[in-house]
């Protein structure tokens, strides 16, 4: 991390993908939870001032306050920037949608992750991890960080 860091990036993206109780079942066994809680904390350790940024998908079966309490652990990691979105199945042979959340509920997430101090956070049934990711950067710059 230290040589990504010090290749100056404008934003370490590094996505939670899920919840912690879904992480085994979602993720290949080498990508625990916890490991990329550290992996982000690690970037703002080195370098506070570098931008990170995180990514959680929905419909796989969470509760709302499971998502609440990953966006808890991805600010209490020093997390910038957030998405949550819709999973959306790619193929059969992937895991199946269990729920397709409401929009309404994207809303109360994007109005959580504010009130939690992300910078920005962009919450919709069609966001995607790197979804106006150049606008979000911008946006943040121009208000100032």
């Amino acid at each position: 991390m230290e040589k990504v860091v010090a290749a100056g990036p404008d934003v370490v993206a590094h996505n939670i993908e899920t919840i912690r109780r879904l992480t085994p079942v979602v993720r290949d066994r080498r990508a625990s939870y916890d490991k990329s809680l550290s992996v982000l904390k690690l970037v703002k350790e080195i370098s506070p001032s570098t931008y990170t940024k995180s990514s959680i998908m929905v419909g796989l079966g969470e509760k709302p306050e499971e998502v609440l309490e990953a966006m808890r652990d991805l600010r209490n990691s020093g997390v910038d920037f957030i998405t949550v979105g819709q999973y959306l199945r790619p193929t059969l042979s992937h895991i199946p949608v269990a729920e397709y959340v409401h929009p309404s509920v994207f809303e109360y997430y994007r109005s959580e992750a504010l009130k939690m101090g992300f910078k920005y956070a962009a919450c919709g049934p069609l966001v995607r991890s790197s979804y106006k990711a150049g606008e979000f950067y911008l946006a943040s710059v121009i208000r100032g960080g």
